[in-house]
């Protein structure tokens, strides 16, 4: 998680000014603001998140100890493949997230029938990668979510309209289990080339060939 720092600054001339860092990573937030501290000319200082919170130096600390314990960091790749002449969808995700000082990769896929469209399998498989990200203490952090599914993560951003009745429902379902879980999504549209390992699981399904892995990065698989 990051944070910016906000603090009132005042000279020997008694003058006042504040001032707002750039985000800065937990591992090293309370070291800079104890560094600003020494300088002996900092007043109310306190600490924004990135969903809008903002905390005290002492309830920072709490959520920094807490945040040692818990994954962090979250990044989610999603993508499905659909076969229209069986209308047998495969769905993948990826997951990647931090625990204390050391990063994560989960993998997932999932088979799914009776779906009417490639439109729609791209709908569901998101669905289900916000299902499965129910299995993580997510409440109150920022997940990034990317697919190449613009049309999708554009609509989820409020910038483009739907006008299918089918996955209207689907973006009402989406919508509706991100509000349940309680986490703020940064949906971000990327191209195929930088999806493949979603899309690779996705294949894989439809092929029933079923994966689900955690890995520590840096191990081998």
């Amino acid at each position: 998680m990051k944070f910016k720092i906000k603090w009132d600054y005042y000279n020997k001339n008694k003058t006042e000014t504040n001032f707002i860092s750039e985000w800065i990573k937990d591992d090293v937030l309370l070291e800079i603001a104890e560094d600003l501290e020494k300088t002996g000319r900092v007043k109310n200082m306190s600490f924004e998140d990135e969903t809008g919170i903002s905390w005290t130096k002492k309830e920072v600390k709490k959520v920094l100890q807490r945040l040692e314990q818990e994954p962090d960091e979250f990044l989610l790749y999603f993508d499905a493949s659909y076969n229209k002449e069986t209308d047998e969808t495969g769905i993948g995700v990826v997951l990647y997230y931090k625990q204390g000082a050391q990063q994560y990769r989960e993998r997932w896929n999932e088979r799914v029938e009776g779906l009417k469209s490639n439109n729609e399998a791209e709908y569901c498989a998101l669905h289900y990668a916000v299902k499965r990200l129910g299995e993580f203490p997510i409440a109150g952090k920022k997940v990034i979510i990317k697919g190449d599914s613009q049309g999708l993560l554009m609509q989820l951003r409020g910038e483009w309209p739907c006008y299918e009745e089918n996955l209207n429902r689907w973006l009402d379902r989406i919508e509706r289990l991100v509000k349940k879980l309680n986490f703020h999504p940064v949906y971000e549209p990327i191209n195929r080339n930088d999806n493949k390992e979603a899309d690779k699981l996705a294949r894989q399904a439809l092929k029933q060939v079923m994966i689900e892995s955690k890995q520590k990065l840096g191990d081998e698989e």
